[in-house]
């Protein structure tokens, strides 16, 4: 069986909706379909972490794992974020496209399992992790995100306690020299993971 974080959910057939959520006030409409994460709805994780985060216009953004866009657009059209997002499922890829262009925002949209296909340097990189995919994978992830970060650049992700919130912590302390909680809330952790501690 396929699962959102898969390339191309094949058996899963496509049938789109569409769905209305608010962040920080404001109401949205997107695209969802079968075969993406969340496809009901905003969840509340990925809600939680668009309003603990706040941008200084013209920052260049990576949302990692951006289904069907909610993260990437939200910044793009509320903080004017440069916007890249990445996703290894294609049908997510095509409703985040769709999504951008209803909301009339110009990002860029990359087919990349992680990492693998993407160049440059962020200001930030913010995701709601595939849980689902595994530790060894999320883990991974973790440590390949410090060298897509320019200088002071940081990683922002959002992880629910009974999903290994504080274990995920720990591992983040290997790899960047500062952990900050943004929020906490349900049992939904919130973390900013600073690459430089401004001197």
């Amino acid at each position: 069986m396929s699962h959102y974080f898969t390339k191309n959910p094949i058996d899963v057939v496509s049938n789109k909706r569409e769905i209305t959520f608010v962040v920080s006030g404001k109401e949205y409409r997107f695209l969802s379909d079968h075969g993406v994460f969340s496809k009901q709805g905003l969840d509340f994780g990925t809600r939680l972490l668009l309003e603990s985060l706040v941008l200084e216009e013209g920052q260049k953004v990576l949302d990692l794992g951006c289904g069907y866009g909610p993260i990437g657009i939200v910044l793009a059209l509320r903080d004017q974020a440069e916007v890249v997002m990445s996703d290894v499922n294609q049908r997510a890829l095509e409703l985040a496209s769709l999504n951008a262009k209803n909301h009339h925002v110009s990002v860029k949209t990359i087919e990349s399992n992680g990492f693998e296909q993407i160049d440059g340097l962020f200001d930030w990189i913010v995701t709601n992790p595939p849980i689902r995919a595994g530790k060894q994978v999320i883990y991974e992830m973790f440590r390949q995100s410090k060298h897509f970060l320019k200088p002071n650049g940081k990683l922002v992700l959002v992880i629910r306690k009974d999903q290994g919130a504080l274990s995920a912590k720990a591992e983040l302390e290997t790899i960047y020299p500062k952990i900050a909680i943004l929020a906490k809330k349900s049992g939904y952790f919130v973390f900013e993971c600073q690459l430089q501690l401004t001197v």
